[in-house]
């Protein structure tokens, strides 16, 4: 037999996940649980009520309208029931815009709509090697104006800030500036892709033989690149088609907006990035922390698709990015019970935030309870005593 055939016949040791796929333990666990929690609260305190996607859908519906763009990141099989394809939900963006096309159509918009749950995706990326990634989100449905993409920029900024991630910046793009451009130069396709080709390896060289009598427009847009005020300025001094024109001025007023909420906010433009924007059709942002590897988070504006001609804007923000960015809690108060401790003083702890682990037979407490991982334990009077 082949070697490569002998390998594949040898038992999987039960450790081994695929490759993208990690278990959490216990402190990861429950502290990113908490994080969700917290930002979920943070959410609903601004009227985002909360929706719960299923897992998967038929194949027709999930990669309808905005998860057009997810299909190949999307794992696909048969199901047994209706003998349907189905779809695991690679982004929970496309479920909730279908969700306010059909279940929620005759809610009054705006509507607003949060969410938390896991992705999978078939491949990770160089970046963002995890193929299971936590997603916490809110969509803001109905409305398309400056005033609705800088509600979702600051309430993502403000709920990245409450987990005590410091350092935050967030570089806002407006992905249908390049396709305006390029149509307003009638290339032709094969054109327009040398052109984002050229834009996303930011080669300014390239970019020229590409973009034809395009391309000082296009070189000026890549060049724009930078603090908001100065990418402003660049953007505002150059003569656009009249659509990139007013996606322009519709940034402008955004970062006033967001300004005005968030003076302290780090903002910076890059009017020509794309990538991770396939389905956006209007002003996009990516959220960063200082010294924090990998976005926190990212949004911009859609259109929901499935038939119905409605604008949405929201975010996603990223569970493992936020895990690694936010400040970890002092670890809870850990008290040993011993099993013949009155039933009402472990109760008591816990309702004062204490973590009480229950002796389960008659072992001498101190070394137990050191060897549980307790700092105390309860003593004959029903008090924790620091060990």
């Amino acid at each position: 037999m082949p070697p490569e055939l002998e390998r594949m016949n040898e038992p999987i040791h039960p450790g081994l996940l695929p490759a993208g796929l990690a278990d959490q333990l216990p402190d990861d666990a429950a502290f990113e649980a908490a994080v969700v929690a917290r930002l979920m609260d943070r959410l609903a305190l601004s009227g985002y009520d909360r929706v719960k996607p299923p897992l998967f859908e038929f194949e027709d519906s999930l990669l309808s309208g905005a998860g057009a763009a997810l299909a190949s990141d999307t794992f696909r099989l048969m199901d047994p029931i209706s003998q349907r394809m189905i779809g695991l939900r690679a982004d929970m963006t496309p479920q909730v815009a279908r969700i306010a096309a059909t279940r929620l159509v005759r809610q009054p918009r705006p509507l607003r709509v949060s969410y938390a749950g896991q992705v999978l995706r078939v491949r990770g990326s160089q970046l963002r090697p995890e193929r299971q990634l936590g997603q916490v989100g809110a969509e803001l449905i109905g409305v398309a104006s400056p005033a609705a993409d800088a509600e979702v920029i600051v309430l993502a900024a403000e709920a990245v800030e409450g987990l005590g991630v410091t350092g935050l910046s967030i570089d806002l793009t407006t992905p249908t500036l390049v396709p305006a451009v390029c149509r307003e130069f009638a290339m032709d396709a094969a054109a327009e892709v040398r052109v984002r080709a050229a834009i996303d390896r930011k080669d300014a060289a390239a970019l020229e033989r590409a973009a034809g009598a395009g391309r000082h427009v296009l070189g000026g847009l890549l060049a724009a690149s930078g603090p908001a005020d100065r990418a402003l300025e660049a953007l505002q001094s150059m003569t656009l088609p009249d659509v990139a024109a007013r996606e322009v001025d519709m940034l402008a007023e955004v970062v006033r907006l967001v300004r005005r909420a968030l003076p302290a906010l780090v903002l910076t433009v890059d009017p020509v990035e794309n990538r991770g924007f396939e389905y956006h059709a209007g002003i996009s942002f990516t959220l960063f922390a200082r010294g924090v590897h990998g976005e926190l988070g990212r949004g911009g504006r859609y259109e929901i698709g499935f038939g119905r001609d409605e604008a949405a804007t929201g975010f996603t923000l990223y569970t493992d990015t936020l895990t690694r960015a936010a400040p970890r809690p002092e670890p809870a108060r850990r008290v040993y019970v011993p099993i013949d401790a009155p039933a009402d003083a472990a109760r008591s702890l816990r309702a004062a935030g204490w973590v009480t682990v229950q002796a389960l037979d008659d072992q001498e407490a101190a070394a137990e309870a050191r060897r549980l991982g307790c700092s105390h334990r309860l003593d004959d009077k029903g008090l924790p005593v620091p060990l």
